[in-house]
């Protein structure tokens, strides 16, 4: 009798029915039909198109930002009532059919994941967003994910990686990556620069580097730009052919109640409304609050400050992590020096202290895991959530691997009534790394306070676009603090990561906390919704009907998968394959 497992292995389609959780519009009543996914027809495919089977999908908060807002949401463009939404891009998958002009490059059987950020055209086809998602059982791949922007979106899987811990190689490949950021220590070439000046400029600015025949932006735009520097500007542009622009900068008195201070008015016409770097001399909070809103993405705010910002900034910390914005300050006269003085520092500080604020969900299970498994890990971590219960997890399962690692390992809530002392105590003299996890502009303002000179602050929440953090960018002028933000990833992050999990070096399996069938993906959602489980929810679309299950409650419904997990409640390839087998239909 050939093994059911091994038949799922060879991707033989044994069923016409494709069942899949359309989404409708905002709301969770608009997700499936009653409260259950739908049953149609297996799509077909044409020559260039390959028709894949979705094996397991892990379930994002993303996810349920696109349950909340449907239209709304910016990466969904369509009429969802006549074209509705199927969710799911931590999705792993196996071909079961392919167009006859893709023979020659691919057959059926062979297994990937998907670089979710398709982009074709200049235009984001997320998938899972507008491409159908993996809460469905069958699906048709096409021209947007085999010839996108970036090329190929499927990466290749090899046979014996497990289903769940390929499916979860898409989240851990966002942490990856927000610890591999780069950023420039310049000037952008060929890009728009625009110099702003203030009652506190000084005449003396120079550029040492980014300024000359070897690197140097297209367009240069002045603003109240002290005489003797402009003068300077226009002969150095005139020598390079940089186009220089003047540009008023008028100032009106605001009548805000809650601001009350001159606001700059800026008229671009006929400029476009971005620029590549924009370069502040004097520290003038209301105008780097006037102008940080037409940064381009990875945009850089440069601040020359001799002297101290006289009030906290209102900094829009969803462009900081969407469009990667970078503040970063100093005095003058060489604004080339400022660039230069204090790179973007985005991997953890060996030997140094981390604070991994509102710790205690899915993606913070991640990160401290990470943090723990470096060759080179922080001496001090410091784990906090609101409340204890989802912290405990991460405690009982981690404790003992940082003792092992010697590092100094700390969970604390918020509603302990102690914590502000122990959090003083834990801090001491600053923290090199603060990560924030917690979807809260209060946490964002709150902990950047205790950064160490020289440290950085990653936002890894993703806060939307227009979220105003009041902040002492005083921090970033003179202490040399760097406050980044990202949650994203690239092929080459997911290959990076994918290459990780298949040699051993880590695994995506320790954070798998619930199970189920296509049929509890609603469950998921809620779970998730609700912060139930610190680690990941993981839905098999193609088992019998099974509902969302935790791993430590595996034992009373299938006592021989839960015998197979490690430790009673950690997912494993052995206890995947024995849970297939019996649940198969």
């Amino acid at each position: 009798m050939v093994d059911k497992l091994e038949l799922y292995h060879r991707a033989a389609i044994q069923s016409r029915e494709n069942r899949l959780w359309p989404l409708y519009g905002a709301g969770f009543e608009n997700l499936g039909r009653n409260g259950r996914p739908i049953a149609v027809d297996i799509p077909s495919y044409g020559p260039d198109e390959l028709l894949v089977r979705h094996d397991a999908c892990g379930i994002c908060f993303s996810d349920i930002k696109v349950i909340n807002a449907g239209e709304q949401h910016p990466r969904i463009f369509r009429d969802m009532k006549k074209e509705p939404v199927v969710l799911g891009h931590e999705v792993t998958l196996t071909i079961v059919g392919v167009g006859e002009h893709l023979a020659g490059q691919y057959k059926v059987g062979d297994r990937f994941i998907v670089q979710a950020d398709v982009y074709y055209g200049g235009i984001n086809y997320a998938y899972g967003y507008m491409i159908q998602g993996g809460m469905s059982q069958y699906s048709v791949i096409g021209e947007r994910v085999l010839h996108g922007d970036e090329g190929n979106y499927l990466i290749p899987v090899q046979p014996q990686t497990g289903y769940a811990e390929s499916a979860l190689v898409e989240p851990w490949a966002c942490v990856v990556a927000t610890y591999n950021q780069t950023y420039r220590t310049g000037l952008k070439p060929g890009g728009v620069t625009w110099i702003i000046g203030t009652p506190q400029a000084r005449e003396d600015y120079f550029f040492s580097a980014g300024l000359d025949e070897a690197n140097h932006p297209a367009r240069l735009v002045m603003s109240n730009v002290p005489p003797a520097f402009a003068n300077r500007l226009r002969e150095q542009a005139a020598r390079l052919s940089i186009e220089v622009v003047e540009l008023p900068l008028e100032r009106q008195k605001s009548y805000d109640e809650r601001l009350r201070h001159e606001a700059a008015v800026i008229h671009f016409d006929p400029l476009p409304p971005e620029f590549d770097d924009i370069i502040i001399l004097g520290p003038d909070p209301d105008i780097i609050e006037a102008v940080s809103p037409h940064l381009a993405h990875f945009g850089i705010v440069a601040i020359m400050a001799d002297t101290p910002l006289p009030r906290l900034v209102q900094v829009d910390i969803g462009q900081v992590h969407y469009h990667r914005s970078l503040y970063i300050g100093g005095s003058g006269p060489d604004i080339a020096q400022v660039y230069r003085r204090q790179p973007v520092r985005s991997h953890l500080k060996a030997g140094g202290k981390t604070w991994l604020v509102g710790a205690g969900g899915p993606m913070g299970h991640m990160h401290v895991q990470w943090a723990l498994q470096l060759d080179q890990p922080p001496a001090a971590l410091l784990c906090t959530a609101l409340t204890w219960h989802r912290l405990q997890t991460i405690e009982s399962e981690f404790w003992a691997r940082a003792r092992t690692e010697n590092v100094n390992f700390t969970c604390l809530s918020a509603d302990d009534g102690v914590y502000r002392e122990r959090l003083a105590e834990v801090a001491g003299d600053g923290f090199d790394d603060i990560i924030v996890l917690a979807p809260s502009a209060e946490a964002v303002a709150d902990a950047a306070a205790y950064l160490a000179p020289g440290g950085v602050m990653n936002v890894f929440a993703g806060l939307k676009r227009g979220t105003m953090v009041a902040l002492d960018l005083n921090l970033v002028c003179q202490r040399d603090i760097r406050i980044i933000g990202h949650s994203g990833s690239t092929i080459p992050d997911m290959r990076l990561m994918l290459e990780h999990v298949e040699s051993g070096r880590l695994s995506p399996n320790h954070t798998v906390a619930a199970v189920g069938s296509l049929e509890a993906a609603r469950a998921g959602y809620e779970a998730v919704r609700e912060a139930t489980f610190p680690g990941k929810v993981v839905i098999f679309p193609h088992i019998k009907e099974f509902p969302l299950t935790p791993l430590t409650q595996l034992n009373d419904r299938l006592p021989t998968v839960y015998a197979k997990l490690n430790k009673g409640r950690e997912w494993t390839l052995e206890a995947e394959q024995e849970f297939l087998r019996l649940m198969l239909p």
